[in-house]
């Protein structure tokens, strides 16, 4: 009987913390999309502001 318990415990800790791991694996992935394409559409947005990508009239 103990040692059914002691296994469930051990489960139910490393069922926790697979899932806070989960959770934090996903955090860092959204943080870095936002920290990595953030500024590339950023300075997109900014060059196509200031007539960058226009072709020059000669």
């Amino acid at each position: 009987m103990k040692n059914k318990k002691i296994s469930k415990k051990i489960l139910n800790k490393s069922n926790k913390k697979n899932k806070e791991l989960g959770e934090t694996k996903n955090s860092a992935k959204l943080v870095l999309f936002i920290f990595g394409l953030g500024p590339i559409i950023g300075i997109t947005i900014f060059l196509f502001s200031k007539g960058f990508f226009d072709s020059p009239n000669i």
